[in-house]
């Protein structure tokens, strides 16, 4: 019998898919009808037993009993699964870097020894040396990169990924990586967005001052990127050693004024973010470990949307995010994985969501939607993150027969093949 949670091609064959009806499921999380933002108990999540989903050409029909379903549609082909399982919508890791070249082993060996992030950037590690390796490598030695580590992503439960630019930081480097990503988007299972992140920090290459390289990315880059719909969205990194909170404001403007979606990299190592972000409307601010009571009161009042990012103090040996509070003041929370190959090399956002949940004491419920329907939200999504008729057919399905012990075992239960 076929223990595969199938997920359907991006795009269906010549006539496309027929009816498909799978299932039956132990259990299955719909992750519909829950509240966008704020506090969540388990008992608020609607929990099918028996359950199955029929879905054709990558959408679902009918999610409901199986039994029911495939009476009422006997013609559907059945992908019958034997024994227990748990079925979840996909996960959605809405904050990434995983199109780089070359490895940060060094910086990490310099972390363990004492030194600081901002330490190994200044002495020659960090961002610019991942930049430096990354111009070396041609657009399809890239997409190749992303592309396995796409994979490694979905075999994990990835079936929505945000991937941002970042390490070209010249107008021709960037647009290589956003064209990389793209090309990577058209031969992974998981469905790729793309970030440009050309803000990343200055380039040591450039001679101008931080307001003046934003300035020729603004002219020379984003022109390029709105012209030949690279990215939609523009992401920024606000901290010291790479754009001050004046900079940004200049810098998110006229990105708007272009038409495209802003991100925040906010309060990693300093607090300060909740206000910039909160104003220029964004989407959302990510990382948020220094975030403290004012900051997160400000995020309360506003349609920002917190994302934590756990992998990068687990790598840095930082504090989390205050996760508990956030949902405590009102907010939504989305936990992303930050894979990087410097400060968050893991890349693992079960492990990481389920270990973030233990410290801050995050229902499962909170946790499980700050994985989909909420992280959702964060791309501006309304046809993933939920198991609904309309969306899109993305889920994925455990060998266990309580959905509970998904994130007890932090992990170890994979998703099936």
């Amino acid at each position: 019998m076929n223990k595969s949670s199938s997920h359907p091609r991006k795009t269906p064959p010549l006539g496309g898919w027929g009816v498909t009806l799978s299932g039956p499921f132990t259990q299955l999380l719909t992750m519909d009808n829950l509240p966008e933002r704020g506090k969540l108990s388990d008992e608020q999540l609607e929990i099918i037993p028996d359950a199955g989903i029929l879905h054709q050409d990558g959408r679902i029909l009918a999610v409901g009993n199986f039994e029911q379903l495939r009476r009422e549609n006997p013609d559907a082909k059945i992908e019958f699964l034997e024994g227990d399982f748990v079925c979840l919508p996909g996960m959605i890791d809405v904050h990434t870097h995983i199109c780089w070249a070359g490895s940060r082993a060094n910086d990490y060996a310099m972390r363990l020894a004492g030194k600081t992030y901002l330490e190994i950037a200044e002495a020659g590690g960090g961002i610019w040396s991942t930049v430096m390796k990354t111009r070396e490598a041609s657009m399809e030695v890239l997409a190749a990169l992303t592309v396995e580590r796409a994979e490694k992503l979905y075999q994990q439960g990835i079936t929505t990924l945000e991937v941002k630019s970042g390490y070209g930081l010249s107008v021709d480097d960037e647009i290589k990586i956003l064209k990389a990503i793209q090309l990577a988007n058209q031969k992974t299972k998981t469905e790729l967005i793309t970030t440009c992140l050309a803000a990343h920090m200055k380039p040591k290459d450039f001679p101008g001052n931080e307001r003046e390289y934003l300035q020729y990315i603004i002219e020379n880059l984003l022109t390029e990127v709105k012209k030949q719909n690279l990215a939609n969205r523009v992401d920024i990194f606000v901290e010291k050693g790479a754009f001050s909170i004046s900079d940004a404001k200049y810098y998110l403007s006229e990105a708007k004024k272009m038409g495209f979606d802003v991100v925040i990299h906010g309060d990693q190592f300093s607090a300060d973010c909740g206000t910039l972000s909160a104003e220029h409307k964004a989407i959302s601010i990510d990382h948020l470990e220094y975030a403290d009571k004012r900051e997160i009161e400000i995020l309360a009042k506003s349609d920002v949307i917190p994302v934590v990012l756990p992998g990068a103090s687990i790598g840095l040996g930082e504090r989390f995010a205050p996760a508990r509070k956030l949902l405590d003041a009102g907010c939504s929370l989305v936990i992303a994985s930050d894979w990087n190959p410097g400060s968050a090399p893991m890349g693992n956002l079960l492990v990481q969501a389920a270990i973030l949940g233990a410290y801050e004491k995050l229902s499962m419920a909170e946790t499980w939607a700050a994985l989909t329907c909420r992280a959702a939200r964060a791309l501006k999504r309304n046809d993933i993150g939920i198991l609904k008729k309309g969306n899109k057919a993305d889920f994925i399905v455990f060998e266990t027969d309580d959905f509970r012990e998904i994130l007890y075992r932090q992990g170890q239960i994979k998703p099936a093949p």
